[in-house]
């Protein structure tokens, strides 16, 4: 019989702040923050300002970036949130992760010269910095994590934007209920103020233009900043459980076949009940937002990148943890979905402590 895995912790930290109040404000309806200014004409979901260095020590400070900054800190928000400080020894770790940012400059110079492919590679060898290609190693930030806070399990990092948020919870759900794992840390962490970013999506035509609009009249991606970090641990036994995780399960292949996998992930989830609030994670590209809602068959309840921007790894994970506030709250179960930009598909079912107890 699967082990039953809990939610013992949140981590977030987003535009409009940080930790588990703010947050549990916007269940409530909250207006977006923007910046529809900086990047015109593509709006954001900004960082706002947060003490990195009342939490990071500053010769580390000095080698990360801004997104490991991020995600580092909102591990730490869910270790306290857990009150596990006195156990990191114990924690394994599970992150996913894009690559790191880019030198801007370099990139203006190669976009204005247009050179051939040897052109390219001649002015990527002259002009990149040997320790940008440190940089660019997604599993820094696990290693700033366990730097940072000293957690010393086993650490994992997981490539491949929105499923990697949706698989690294996963994995690490399926690690405690198999009995390999008996606490985890999971989580990412993304920043919208990234300029390679917001050219690279707008150069595939994935990002909305002009004024905000919210889901799913606009047509295209609002990037935000943000990261999310969920603790997990065996239900039984856990001290003050959020909410229990009892159904993860993720998918992918090519763009085409996107409906019909995710119609099988939503008929494969057990015990959805009426009234089951619905949280979609639906990025706002147009191809993935239409299949998710058609799938769902219903509009849901929320979207969280209306809220807190789609934060492209963090996204599964910050929708998994606005739909553990909405259990803290009252709610009796959650459906959480996800599809990825370009691929990649995800559900998740949390239900309140004890509810399959009494309703079994």
């Amino acid at each position: 019989m699967r082990r039953k895995v809990a939610i013992t912790g949140l981590g977030l930290a987003s535009s409009h702040g940080e930790g588990r109040a703010v947050h549990a404000a916007l269940l409530g309806g909250a207006a977006p923050v923007l910046d529809e200014a900086r990047f015109a004409p593509y709006p954001i979901h900004p960082l706002p300002p947060l003490d990195f260095a009342a939490v990071i020590a500053r010769r580390e400070l000095r080698q990360m970036e801004t997104w490991q900054r991020l995600g580092v800190y909102a591990a730490g928000l869910a270790l306290d949130d857990a009150g596990l400080r006195e156990r990191v020894a114990e924690i394994d770790l599970v992150v996913a992760a894009g690559g790191g940012e880019r030198d801007w400059a370099l990139d203006e110079q190669i976009l204005a010269a247009a050179p051939d492919e040897a052109g390219r590679h001649r002015m990527l060898m002259d002009g990149l910095r040997p320790t940008l290609f440190l940089a660019q190693l997604s599993n820094l930030l696990a290693g700033s994590i366990s730097i940072t806070h000293n957690v010393a399990g086993s650490s994992r990092t997981l490539l491949g934007e929105e499923v990697a948020g949706a698989e690294a919870v996963r994995v690490m759900s399926a690690r405690i209920a198999a009995g390999t794992s008996e606490l985890g840390l999971v989580g990412a962490a993304f920043t919208s103020e990234r300029l390679d970013m917001l050219l690279l999506y707008a150069m595939g035509n994935q990002l909305h233009r002009g004024p905000w609009e919210p889901l799913p009249a606009r047509q295209g991606m609002v990037l935000g900043s943000g990261a999310a970090f969920l603790t997990l641990a065996l239900a039984e036994g856990a001290t003050a459980p959020i909410a229990i995780l009892s159904h993860i399960a993720t998918d992918q292949g090519r763009p085409e076949g996107r409906p019909a996998r995710l119609a099988a992930l939503l008929a494969a989830v057990p015990q959805r009940r009426a009234g089951c609030l619905v949280i979609s994670t639906a990025s706002g590209a147009v191809a993935p937002t239409r299949d998710e809602l058609a799938a769902l068959g219903v509009a849901p309840d929320l979207f969280s990148a209306d809220l807190l921007g789609h934060t492209v790894e963090a996204a599964f994970p910050a929708g998994l943890a606005l739909a553990a506030l909405a259990i803290a709250a009252g709610t009796p179960q959650v459906l959480v979905t996800g599809a990825g930009q370009w691929r990649g598909e995800a559900v998740a079912l949390l239900e309140r402590p004890g509810l399959l107890e009494r309703t079994a």
